[in-house]
């Protein structure tokens, strides 16, 4: 470690750096714990509501829809009032709409409430990230990042856990409303600790450079690094999409994989992406080579899901593939949110985040409609092909933001 670095460590107490990046990491457990929430109870549902499975989707439509256009707007909120007021109002929507959902007595209400939680969960991403940015220290943003994406993992593994032995043993209301007293604890920690998620306003700045950019409300559109990263994290959002849903069983078809190993295939990706995390925390600590990890990560990705789709692989041998490629891409998580820090103007952080990672609800919203044509037709090796592409994609998009970047610099000097 350089002594720089060390003296910057030593200068930003870790109990300080800590304190921040768990209760906001508590925070985006809660935000994906939410994406999660209705899906494990579908058929609880469906019997209540007399709803077929694509009207109980739809209500997962609703919910992206709506997160997709709070979350590219909210970032000005954030920007204007800070990330702690808005924090606090997502929080308190997420468990209003959890009971909600609880109380609903009709369908038109659960669209209604999806409509609720959409608009809590748009928030997150551009709190989250302003809050990381400008309170973490740089030789810790890394570990930030790590940790954050950890978080959201771990709420998306947490919704069924909680929710489904509640529906069993009482009442698919009771669990929601279980879920909802969860969001308002996690809420009433958060108010607890408040002190630590209070950021100052920025400081003026001389405007150069890429500061220059943020001085007016939508200058910031105008930097192309934004839109790379837009695109990049449309791509990223196929990709998971794709994982999450269809992988596994186009995997099972095409290799002969039993139904209890092809069930594994995912968790075993989301741990084992967890892990690469981890280590990808410290490759993030020099932020030169994170369009480096980047692409090697999602490359090692994409020729393990070449090897998939198109390799005589053992029916067996199929959850580890899972595995190679969920570390891999964990890997390269904590140096992808370093790649949009290092492309956002210093005073627009809340406005940049929001816009790139509405790419996110935009590619899952997407993403569905291709892939589950492919499944819907048989074609397996078309869903691992169509993979393969989108995170060779990502892999040059990720390039196409340092270039950018590069080009704008030195057009500013």
């Amino acid at each position: 470690m350089s002594t720089t670095t060390a003296n910057a460590m030593a200068a930003v107490p870790l109990r300080q750096d800590a304190g921040v990046i768990g209760l906001v990491g508590l925070a985006h457990m809660i935000s994906h714990f939410s994406q999660l929430l209705l899906a494990p109870l579908f058929p609880w549902l469906k019997d209540a509501f007399d709803a077929s499975y694509t009207e109980l989707g739809f209500l997962m439509t609703i919910f992206f829809v709506v997160s997709c256009a709070v979350q590219a707007s909210s970032g000005f909120l954030v920007d204007k009032y800070g990330p702690r007021p808005i924090l606090f109002g997502g929080l308190a929507l997420l468990g209003a709409a959890a009971f909600g959902f609880a109380a609903s007595s009709s369908y038109a209400m659960m669209a209604g409430f999806s409509a609720l939680a959409g608009i809590g969960n748009g928030v997150f991403h551009p709190v989250d990230y302003t809050l990381i940015n400008r309170k973490v220290s740089p030789p810790r943003l890394g570990h930030a990042y790590s940790f954050h994406g950890i978080t959201g993992s771990l709420g998306w593994a947490l919704a069924p856990v909680v929710v489904v032995p509640l529906a069993i043993a009482f009442s698919w209301r009771v669990a929601l409303m279980g879920a909802g007293t969860l969001a308002f604890i996690v809420l009433a920690v958060l108010v607890a600790n408040r002190s630590k998620l209070d950021l100052p306003a920025a400081a003026p700045q001389q405007a150069s450079g890429k500061q220059a950019a943020a001085e007016g409300t939508f200058e910031f559109l105008r930097v192309p690094a934004v839109w790379m990263c837009f695109v990049f994290f449309f791509l990223y959002a196929v990709i998971i999409s794709v994982v999450q849903a269809f992988a596994p069983e186009a995997a099972r078809q095409l290799h002969g994989t039993p139904v209890a190993l092809a069930a594994m295939c995912l968790t075993v990706y989301m741990v084992f992406s967890a892990g690469g995390m981890v280590f990808g925390g410290f490759l993030a600590s020099d932020p030169a080579r994170c369009e480096r990890v980047v692409g090697i990560g999602f490359g090692v990705a994409a020729a393990v899901a070449l090897c998939i789709g198109f390799a005589p692989v053992p029916g067996l041998a199929v959850p580890a593939l899972f595995g190679v490629m969920g570390f891999a891409t964990g890997i390269s998580g904590p140096s992808r949110d370093l790649l949009v820090k290092k492309s956002t103007p210093e005073n627009a952080t809340g406005r940049v985040y929001g816009i790139v990672y509405s790419g996110l609800d935009i590619g899952q919203a997407c993403a569905p409609l291709v892939f589950g044509s492919l499944m819907d037709h048989q074609h397996y090796q078309g869903v691992w092909l169509g993979l393969v592409l989108a995170q060779g994609l990502l892999v040059a998009s990720a390039f196409k933001v340092r270039k950018v970047r590069r080009t704008v610099a030195v057009t500013a000097a």
